[in-house]
């Protein structure tokens, strides 16, 4: 009977500590840091190129009904291979920092390239900036793959306090992803969506 006794204490003991769950090693890019993600490019388990194509998929399949991003970067594939070509030849740099992450930036940080930089309105839409903004600067310098604009409240939340948290000219409201009748609150809404 004490024997019985010992055993069930360490069946349960086991059971509860987990020991027979199945743990997974499997890389997953939906819970990866920046820090696993430069591993998994080091160990040749991700190219930056399979990390675009995953959020541009994501972003083509939520932000219909979600609208925290307002447009993506027409050259973001481009700008993967190249990042995926000079981590290949290990070019200097290519191994540290954000190289080959791609980001997304609130749509009133200015950036000169192919991306409109409006603060969420029409107003600004096809308006040319005439240089990147100096935190865009720093983020190209360490690489990262500008990937699109991010919506936010229009104006930033600036030109009026009557208007619903979330609505952003060019993209709609934009929808709390966990309460979808609630507002994702804040100006920069569509970076926290």
């Amino acid at each position: 009977m004490a024997n019985d006794s010992l055993l069930f204490l360490i069946l349960a003991s086991l059971l509860l500590s987990g020991f027979f769950t199945k743990t997974s090693s499997a890389f997953s890019i939906e819970e990866a840091s920046i820090d696993d993600l430069r591993l998994a490019f080091k160990q040749n388990q991700l190219t930056s190129r399979q990390l675009v194509e995953f959020y541009l998929k994501r972003i083509g399949r939520l932000n219909p009904l979600l609208r925290g991003v307002i447009e993506v970067n027409p050259d973001a594939l481009f700008l993967a291979d190249k990042a995926d070509r000079e981590r290949k030849v290990n070019t200097p740099g290519s191994s540290g920092g954000l190289h080959g992450i791609p980001i997304l930036l609130k749509d009133n940080i200015a950036t000169k390239d192919k991306l409109n930089t409006t603060a969420g309105s029409y107003a600004l839409l096809r308006s040319v900036v005439p240089r990147d903004a100096g935190v865009v600067m720093k983020l190209r310098k360490a690489g990262a793959i500008i990937l699109g604009k991010a919506s936010l409240s229009e104006w930033a939340y600036f030109r009026s306090n009557g208007a619903p948290s979330g609505f952003c000219g060019r993209s709609g409201q934009g929808k709390n992803p966990y309460v979808l009748s609630a507002d994702p609150c804040g100006s920069s809404s569509g970076s926290g969506i």
